[in-house]
């Protein structure tokens, strides 16, 4: 699924929620826990009771990498189970230098066919453009992120400028692609900064976490992020897997999950 593909799902289905499917093994209801393919017998059912009511999934890579062969076996197989109409998302947060990163991007667009990738932009362009001579593949740089660390280095005022060293990352990285294979992260509980983001990027779609067990503001996010093809990927993870701990669990996720999508659909105004 490409971004054009993408902006007629939320037209249709009238929302921008993507379901993250942050899979914690360790969280899973008791009567799963010990079956052998747990994982994906969970991924299984809050799929088939949230896909009605989101246009996305997003895959936290490190949930599945932990469990070894295992764990990357329940990620294949829960990426195929999404149907085609979702788009994909392999939240790996990957970026080396040339010929490392244009290994990762062969394992997330072709060994695991995701339709994107999450990616962080430190090392600089080089690092970056192998994920995005993949066509009609997207490539989500991470922008401004939603942790108590961001504070560390994005916020950093550049002397030259005198702006926002966060600032910098979106103007140079928006100039290496093209809205159709360029999004980018910003944070839920950084909201009061989207309208600035918008300012930079007006047209990229942003993957906005954050909402629901962080605290972010779905009403906020929404009021500063949309643009005219909506342009929001707003991802909710805990609050919607994991909304009940018993046998009950899909049933309450497909809840949840109707929940965003009627709030959403307020937000768009249809």
């Amino acid at each position: 699924m490409n971004i054009q593909q993408l902006i007629e799902q939320i037209r249709q289905k009238k929302n921008y929620l993507c379901v993250g499917l942050d899979t914690d093994i360790t969280k899973l209801p008791a009567h799963l826990a010990a079956r052998p393919d747990a994982v994906f017998e969970f991924n299984k059912a809050i799929i088939d009771a949230t896909k009605d009511h989101c246009v996305s999934y997003k895959l936290n890579t490190a949930f599945y990498e932990s469990q070894g062969l295992k764990g990357w076996e329940a990620m294949e197989k829960t990426l195929h189970y999404i149907p085609s109409t979702h788009f994909t998302i392999a939240d790996a947060k990957r970026g080396d230098i040339g010929n490392t990163s244009s290994q990762y991007a062969k394992t997330f667009f072709e060994v695991l066919p995701f339709d994107s990738v999450t990616v962080a932009p430190y090392m600089g362009e080089d690092s970056v453009r192998p994920f995005l001579e993949y066509e009609n593949k997207v490539t989500i740089v991470l922008g401004l992120t939603s942790n108590k660390g961001s504070n560390d280095f994005q916020y950093l005022k550049l002397e030259q400028s005198s702006t926002y060293l966060f600032e910098e990352v979106l103007t140079k990285v928006a100039s290496w692609g093209t809205p159709g294979n360029l999004m980018f992260v910003a944070g839920a509980t950084q909201a009061s900064q989207l309208a600035t983001i918008r300012n930079i990027i007006p047209d990229n779609f942003l993957l906005v976490p954050g909402v629901g067990a962080q605290g972010g503001s779905l009403e906020e996010v929404s009021k500063y992020g949309l643009n005219k093809n909506a342009g929001l990927l707003v991802n909710a993870s805990r609050a919607i897997i994991f909304a009940s701990p018993g046998e009950d669990f899909a049933e309450k996720a497909g809840v949840v999950a109707k929940e965003y999508a009627e709030e959403m659909r307020s937000y768009l105004g249809v």
